[in-house]
């Protein structure tokens, strides 16, 4: 299990036009922010602080509950964290998404549900706005947004709260059944 470290880095990689993050022991993990997507301040060298540090275990406790594999749920949480500290603030593009009849009000962390009438997928809040929240995508199928475009596993999206239903039902875990 990947634990975070007061040792990693942050850095901006010219060749590859992304950024990566240093985890020691000669790993490295490569966000999926597109470049033009990244804040300024990513382009410079930084240290993995207390804060991404307690968004990753806020982050990796929800997605524990996925069903992902050990490797994915490292992978998920870190593209959380990268995206929550260093995406350049967006426009919702609602209108990929159908509404859901009320407005819901979610928290950081939550699972929340989009539809459309390509696709229905699974997301995870990473930062609850007023009226609108970034939003991760969880699944490992890619979620089409029209017929042209999608989102892959650990996209992120800014959406309207009226798109999100909530989803933190699927986190209950199943009873399980004790034989003797």
């Amino acid at each position: 299990m990947l634990k975070p470290s007061d040792t990693w880095k942050w850095y901006f990689d010219e060749t590859t036009e992304s950024l990566m993050l240093d985890l020691g022991n000669d790993m490295v993990f490569k966000t999926n922010i597109p470049h033009k997507m990244l804040v300024d301040c990513a382009k410079r060298d930084s240290d993995f602080c207390v804060d991404d540090a307690s968004s990753y275990q806020t982050f990796k406790e929800t997605i524990s509950f996925l069903g992902l594999s050990e490797p994915r749920q490292a992978e998920l949480a870190l593209y959380c964290v990268a995206a929550k500290r260093f995406h350049k603030p967006v426009q919702p593009k609602s209108w990929f998404f159908d509404a859901q009849g009320q407005e819901y009000k979610p928290e950081e962390g939550d699972i929340v549900r989009l539809v459309n009438q390509h696709s229905l997928g699974y997301f995870i809040v990473l930062e609850a706005g007023e009226s609108a929240s970034l939003c991760t995508y969880v699944d490992l199928d890619e979620f089409h947004l029209s017929g042209s475009k999608s989102l892959a596993f650990g996209d992120s999206i800014k959406v309207m709260h009226d798109r999100l239903a909530c989803a933190n039902h699927i986190l209950q875990s199943q009873p399980i059944a004790l034989v003797g």
